[in-house]
Order: C-alpha cells, then structure tokens, then sequence
C-alpha cells in the first residue's frame, strides 16, 4: 500500500474536543484528539464501544450527532476548516470530497429504489456529473469491485442482492465522485468470514487504485492489520498510542493497547466437555423447510446434550437463523420433526404449551431491536417472571436484582431505558430477560457479532460461568469462528441449507478438513501484517 508522504494532508484534526449532552449535563467524550492523513493512507481507529470512533469519523464529514457539540479544536479537510462554515456549506461537500461508509448496507440502502438509482444519486445531484456519465463510472466500480454481472448489477433492488455485495455497493457509492476521503465505519462487522475477505480485499483495491485517504474504523485487530497503515488507540475520548500498523502490532507500548491485543485471545472453555451422556435434550430429525418454492434447510439431523454447547457456523444465507427459527415454531418446517426431552415438539409456536415457551428461549443479535425502548430494565426482565413463574411484587423485585447480579449488571441498571445502556450492558439485559424464564435451552442468534472484542471476551466468559452454574444448554448461532472455538463443545458446519459437517470441535477444527471447513477456516484474518496482501497474492497466480 503506498502513501504519498510528501503530499500535504487530506485530513488534518488538531486538539478535537466534543461534548455530548446527557441529562440537561454536558460532558467530554472527545478529548484533544489529532491526526493527520494523506493521500493514499489508512487510519484506523481502534478502541472498544464508548471510545469516541464513530464520533470523530463523523466529525471528520463535519458531522455532529444531535446531542454532540464541538468545544475546542479544528477539523480541516482539504484546506477548508469544517467546524468554521455553515451547515450549508459543509452538506455539499459530503458525498463529493468526503463520504461515509456505515456498517449496516440494508440501513444506508432504500428498499424502494434500485442501486443504480441510489448510487447515482448524488454524483448527479452535486457531483455535476450527467446521469450517463454518472452510471458509467458506476458500472466501472461495480467491476473494480467484482461485483456480478456490473452491466446488470445496478438494475437490481437491495433485497436482490447479499450482504457481501450490497456491502460493496455502498463501496461504490461512496467512490463514485471520487473523494478524497473516505470514512469506513465497522464495514464487515456483521460479515461472515468468507464475505468479509471479499469486502476487504475490495476495499483495499480500490483505495490503492484510486490513492484515496481513509479513516477505517474497527474492533477488530486482525481486520485494521490488514488495511491501515497506521493506528491511533482510542480510550475515553483519547488517543493513548498512535504507530505504524508493524509497529504497533509488534511492540505496543501503552499498557491499554497490550490489553486490547491481549483480550484478542478469546476465553477458552473450562477443561472437559459439557452436556451428560444419554439421551439429548433436543434432536432434529431428516429436518426440511422451505420458504415458498426454495428450500432453505435440507435433512438437518444433529442433537444437543443438556448442559452442552453446540456451534452453528456458516456463511450468511447457509440456513443457520432459519434452523433456529424452526426449533422455537416462528418458522415451519415441511418436512421431519424435533424431539424435546423426549417428546416430539409441536411445529408452531402458538400450538407450544406455555411451559415448552419458557424451556427454549432466544436471544437475538441486535438488542437494539430486541428490546423496547420504552420501559426500563426492570420491565423488561420482570416481565418473564410473571408470565412463566408468576412472581408479583417484592418477590419479582428481588428476582430481577438476582438476575442483574447474574449477567454481571448491578441494581442501579434496573431503572434506566436501553438507550442509556452501552451496546454490552443491552446485550446482558437480553440475556437475563431470556435466563428469568428458566429455560434449558437458549439459541443465541449472533449474539456477539456487533460487539467490540473487549465486550464480546466478557459476554463469553458470562455465558460459559452461566452454563457451570445453571446447566443450561446453548444453540450458539455464528459466522465468527474465533467464537467457536472459545464456547463450544461441538460444531455444526453449515452451507447452502444443508449440514456438511459436524463433531468435537478439536475433530473438526483439526485437519483433515471437510473442504467448505477448510475454507472458512482459512478466511480467519490473521492478527499478522501481510496476510490479506498473502491471500491477494494467491488469487492472482
């Protein structure tokens, strides 16, 4: 990757500072923050949830969210200082000479519209570009992008198109009035292995092709080890280390970044395999289901053990959410059956007694949307009490508070809204409103895919210490194999609806791999500079 050092910056930030406004309170979440980039080179921000990341990336398109206010410092992008023009000036240079990628493709996409028309858009409307012109380039990036068939991609609507792809669409809407910035915000978070190497190998392609400067924002170590050249460390508000990409990986020096590095390593499992011998608590038998004419699970046959993990892992699209969705009836299969403790379980939900609802609980990836933002956390985890163990007043207040405790969360918590949560602290509020139903089993869908690492190797070890503690038995839903190998006592490799194998997960994590096995396997970013640079290489022999 090659920098322009003698360029002067595209982006300079100098002594940021950023307020935000809390309970009629105003408080300092970016605290004197500098850098600079040039042309062709990569920042990446690094630092778990709460930092300030996504905060100073948006400021850098002179951005504040509704809240936030700048208290100090400049932002100057190509000579012109944002914070000092009006908003009215500052918009037309978004999209144009600075732009944004978010984390969630379908959120930045309308569903209405076709991709060409959106990602057109604004290079007509300010890049001054004819809408012929503007659909070339477009067709251009989506090659450069290698996206299918780039003549005809654009033609398509968003829920046409994967995770991967729409990913890269919004790449290309990013590129295409060619800006001298560009602000990556946690683009393959919620990617699977092997999408998430196409998306990065994309991303570097064209920020080599085209020299243009980046912010790349990212929990992820092995990700920024590939992608940036330098890395600032953010903790509080504050840039505690900031170093060349090998420097930093090699030798950190402040004693946060040696603990993020450290917490990389996820928890291992306590020594011996969970789950009793005899017969499993749940098993799913030559299992079929289809939505309309397509089959999206294909005779799924595997069991879970009582107090045992097993790991559901594949791409995106491989059937894993919709086998989950099948086990608690939101989804009927068209074909075999599940067996419960020993009794065949009814296909849908609302043939399920109440005392089979509060066996198998959910709990979903984004509890953002799990959880309703308008009663607090006593609500929310009170609720199930009552309705699966019929505790009422001090009896349930005492529950909830013992629940808290549980998923490492104390009292105080019990009265605020998630709003006023972090994204680890919704998550835990999740967790202890599935265990007040006392289930056996929970199916836990990407649970910790949006979580920084720090949060994510807490949230692990709280699990595995609940399934010590409660013998509860989990369905752990994922794409992140680093996950696997630190939760599960048995894998269930997954792809295209069917099962292509399944075991011990030092059986199937041990070579010889099943070939789908081995390619996930090897789509696992390494944490070591020039193993996405090893993997480009390959490609093009």
């Amino acid at each position: 990757m090659t920098v322009t050092a003698e360029a002067a910056p595209v982006l300079e930030v100098r002594d940021l500072r950023i307020d935000a406004k809390s309970n009629d309170r105003w408080s300092q979440i970016v605290k004197g923050v500098s850098f600079a980039i040039r042309p062709g080179e990569v920042l990446g921000l690094v630092g778990e949830s709460g930092a300030g990341k996504s905060t100073i990336g948006l400021a850098a398109l002179g951005y504040l969210r509704p809240g936030a206010r700048a208290s100090g410092g400049t932002v100057r992008l190509l000579g012109t200082e944002l914070l000092a023009i009006p908003e009215e000036e500052r918009r037309p240079l978004r999209g144009t000479k600075v732009a944004y990628v978010a984390q969630s493709a379908q959120a930045a996409f309308n569903p209405a519209h076709r991709l060409m028309d959106q990602i057109t858009m604004v290079a007509v409307d300010r890049g001054g570009l004819t809408r012929a012109v503007a659909e070339k380039r477009a067709v251009d990036l989506f090659a450069a992008l290698q996206l299918p068939d780039p003549q005809s991609f654009g033609s398509r609507y968003p829920h046409q198109v994967s995770g991967g792809q729409l990913q890269r669409a919004m790449v290309a809407m990013a590129m295409i009035c060619n800006p001298a910035l560009i602000v990556f915000d946690e683009p393959t978070t919620a990617l699977d292995v092997t999408t998430q190497v196409e998306v990065l190998i994309s991303i570097r392609k064209v920020i080599e092709d085209f020299g243009v400067a980046a912010i790349y924002i990212t929990h992820d170590l092995a990700v920024v080890a590939q992608i940036a050249h330098r890395v600032a460390v953010l903790r509080y508000g504050e840039v505690v280390e900031e170093a060349p990409i090998a420097e930093i990986m090699d030798n950190p020096q402040h004693p946060y970044t040696k603990s993020l590095w450290a917490v990389h390593e996820m928890p291992a499992e306590p020594s011996g395999a969970h789950g009793a011998k005899g017969q499993p608590l749940l098993s799913v038998e030559t299992l079929s289901a289809h939505y309309q004419d397509f089959q999206v699970l294909k005779d799924i046959e595997l069991a879970i053990g009582r107090g045992e993990t097993v790991a559901l892992v594949g791409e995106s699209g491989s059937g894993k959410s919709t086998l989950g969705r099948v086990i608690t009836g939101l989804k009927e299969p068209s074909q075999g059956r599940i067996v419960f403790d020993g009794k065949p379980l009814p296909e849908k939900v609302r043939q399920r007694s109440l005392e089979l609802l509060r066996r198998i609980q959910i709990i979903y990836q984004s509890a953002d949307t799990a959880l309703n933002p308008r009663q607090t956390v006593r609500k929310i985890v009170g609720r199930p009490l009552t309705l699966y163990q019929g505790l009422r007043g001090a009896a349930r207040e005492a529950r909830v508070a013992e629940l808290l405790r549980m998923v490492e969360l104390d009292e105080t918590h019990a009265d605020r809204l998630p709003g006023q949560l972090s994204g680890g602290q919704k998550q835990r509020v999740a967790i202890a409103r599935a265990l007040a139903a006392g289930p056996d089993l929970i199916i836990c869908d990407e649970i910790t895919s949006a979580l920084d690492k720090v949060v994510q190797a807490e949230v692990l070890r709280m699990l595995i210490g609940l399934q010590d503690r409660l013998g509860v038995s989990y369905l752990f839903i994922t794409h992140d194999i680093e996950v696997v190998r630190a939760i599960a006592d048995r894998v269930v490799v997954m792809q295209h609806g069917g099962i292509v194998e399944q075991g011990g997960k030092e059986e199937v994590f041990s070579p010889p791999h099943a070939p789908y096995t081995g390619k996930l396997l090897a789509s696992v970013p390494d944490m070591a500079v020039g193993w996405l640079d090893r993997i480009m290489a390959a490609r093009a022999v």
